[in-house]
């Protein structure tokens, strides 16, 4: 990705002329940083250079997750920003905040078109309420998909991705008796990990639907066959067929199989550009939707990304600008397509696709094979266990979790005794956030 050159605050671009004193300003907090940060802010600049008479001051946060606290901290400080941009794991947290103008009534407020049945249904289950009301508008959005090595491949005589997971095994054993030293890079992420493979496979991470059902679920990850599917992943280092890679030790999944290190990995569809701008030359390679425990069998991946909130407690011209922002950003050719073009997330509607598809936006090299995470979005219709995850503090959760899947994998704990741990303390989070919460029901 070319980056691009901007303020170190990637603020906005200042307004010019005698008009530019009298616009009406709103704050935009973002949380994603990096070049993709740089993408968001400039579109920020773009938006105020179509106009003069509205002015986005854009702030980014540091990650997503000082995006929620910080935006939790102003708001009780009455120092919000007018719209912020939250990811998937934030969301139960928001809807249940009390600060937040629901984006389907601000569009009907405001005079925002916006076509909610057009959102691709794995993206609006994960953000809608109970009777399918969305309070927050789907921006960056992403899937997991299967980064794999055709060249590496090619030396076991296959020419597609494995489709399940013991086919993926076997594979690896082969690719370790063709010379590849490194057939699998991994890390302890729960998205990937956990939260994709239990949606694809159609398997719970909590009960009540995982958490949809109300605030009184609990974890029940450790009795799936997630367990197994970590024993194999630990075998699988145990073998020398797989690697950890994480920043901590050297280099993460995207840049172990960019430089050809490691011949697979799994990640974010939103890294498919960095893998292109990155590579090391004549890679071959190519992204394939997830192996699955049966293909015949497969349900759709959940969503990743963010969805931009409207906070509530603004000036009626504040709100006025939001809205002619929120208009800019949704809309297939300055929103979707922008972010498309310049990241590897996907298009969130199906009219957003359609536009790039009718441009020959997936014919370009470049970017061939990002519609696998379409498709994987949409391998079925969306049921109670592949609609996404509504439990509190998830982000907690998933910092358990993730911790226990080191001990793990480095061998300081056996695989089930770490899971046992993690659902145990996972549900103490779920606990304390249900009596935070006494009384109240979900969305």
């Amino acid at each position: 990705m070319k980056r691009l050159i901007l303020l170190a605050t990637a603020a906005t671009a200042i307004a010019t002329g005698a008009g530019a004193a009298e616009r009406t300003k709103f704050e935009f907090w973002y949380g994603l940083t990096g070049d993709l940060g740089e993408v968001i802010a400039k579109q920020c600049q773009l938006f105020n250079e179509s106009q003069d008479k509205y002015e986005a001051v854009c702030t980014g946060q540091g990650g997503y997750d000082k995006a929620e606290q910080n935006t939790i901290a102003a708001y009780r400080a009455k120092q919000h920003p007018t719209i912020v941009q939250i990811y998937d794991a934030g969301t139960v947290n928001f809807m249940l905040s009390g600060a937040i103008y629901p984006a389907n009534k601000f569009a009907q407020d405001h005079g925002i078109d916006v076509d909610w049945k057009g959102y691709f249904p794995g993206i609006a289950n994960y953000y809608a309420t109970s009777s399918g009301d969305m309070w927050s508008f789907p921006y960056n959005s992403s899937t997991a998909v299967f980064y794999w090595n055709k060249d590496a491949w090619s030396k076991i005589g296959k020419t597609e991705a494995p489709k399940t997971w013991a086919e993926f095994g076997e594979d690896l054993k082969a690719l370790k008796a063709a010379g590849v030293e490194c057939g699998f890079a991994l890390d302890f992420d729960t998205w990937m990990n956990l939260e994709q493979f239990s949606a694809i496979n159609n398997i719970p991470i909590a009960s009540l639907d995982n958490g949809y059902g109300g605030l009184g679920a609990e974890l029940v990850f450790n009795k799936t066959a997630f367990v197994d599917h970590m024993k194999d992943f630990k075998a699988w280092l145990d073998a020398g067929y797989a690697k950890i890679q994480t920043s901590q030790v050297g280099k993460n999944l995207i840049q172990s199989f960019a430089d050809g290190s490691c011949a697979s990995t799994t990640s974010s569809i939103a890294n498919h550009g960095t893998v292109k701008n990155t590579q090391v030359a004549d890679l071959k390679w190519d992204v394939a939707a997830l192996p699955a425990i049966d293909a015949a069998k497969r349900t759709n991946s959940i969503v990743g990304g963010a969805s931009l909130w409207i906070m509530e407690g603004k000036s009626k011209e504040e709100y006025e600008a939001a809205a002619a922002f929120m208009k800019y950003i949704t809309a297939p050719d300055t929103g979707e397509k922008y972010i498309a073009e310049n990241t590897g997330y996907i298009p969130v509607t199906t009219k957003g696709f359609e536009l790039l598809k009718s441009e020959g936006f997936y014919n370009d090299p470049k970017r061939a094979g990002r519609e696998v995470a379409i498709a994987s979005l949409t391998a079925s219709e969306v049921g109670p266990l592949s609609r996404g995850i509504r439990l509190g503090n998830f982000t907690s959760i998933r910092s358990e979790i993730r911790a226990e899947l080191e001990a793990a994998f480095t061998g300081q704990k056996d695989v089930q005794a770490a899971l046992d741990a993690a659902v145990e303390r996972g549900n103490q989070i779920l606990r304390r956030y249900e009596q935070t919460y006494k009384g109240a029901a979900l969305p």
